[in-house]
């Protein structure tokens, strides 16, 4: 059976947009994945960050889940439905059958029927995660898999860009702090 691609150009055209038009990564997440809902017509959406330290996925943008379903508890690399080192997409394609998943109850409950996870990467680095979800069993394409990759690798330049684009204005501020202190 082909599975229909959904990921058209001018999907493309518009996600990259918001992307490139944000310095605010909280913003920019947000807009993405609301973007993405509505583009791509599945139920939500969620981007996580990495965090090395606690070996947790934490959410920087999400649309589409309840706040009960975003709040169930951490994610764990380890035990989430993607380790996060690995470099690949996970697809639960129907989570009434997949042992994949760290919560399955709660994503039962959710209404959620299918789960697409691929990693955000910067410089060969895992340092996130865009996760789809959608409302039925869901056969996503593999062109459409290859244009989340590339998806991804842009969302992970933002990211980085917006966490270079914080600290410089922070150290600018510091640096007239400072300044001023020193001309009193």
């Amino acid at each position: 059976m082909q599975t229909e691609d959904r990921i058209t150009i001018d999907i493309f055209k518009v996600v990259t947009r918001a992307i490139a038009e944000s310095t605010n990564l909280e913003i920019m997440t947000k807009h993405l994945t609301q973007l993405l809902v509505g583009a791509l017509e599945i139920k939500g959406a969620s981007i996580f960050a990495a965090n090395i330290e606690t070996k947790e996925l934490e959410v920087l943008g999400s649309f589409g889940l309840s706040i009960r379903y975003m709040n169930k508890g951490p994610l764990f690399f380890n035990r989430s439905i993607m380790s996060v080192n690995k470099k690949k997409a996970v697809v639960v394609r129907d989570v009434k059958q997949s042992d994949q998943l760290q919560y399955p109850e709660d994503a039962i409950q959710e209404g959620i029927g299918a789960i697409v996870a691929v990693p955000v990467t910067f410089s060969g680095r895992v340092i996130g995660v865009l996760r789809l979800y959608h409302s039925t069993v869901w056969d996503i394409s593999d062109r459409d898999l290859d244009s989340l990759f590339v998806l991804t690798e842009i969302i992970g330049l933002a990211m980085m860009y917006a966490r270079m684009h914080n600290a410089i204005s922070d150290v600018k501020i510091i640096i007239g702090d400072v300044h001023e202190a020193w001309t009193e």
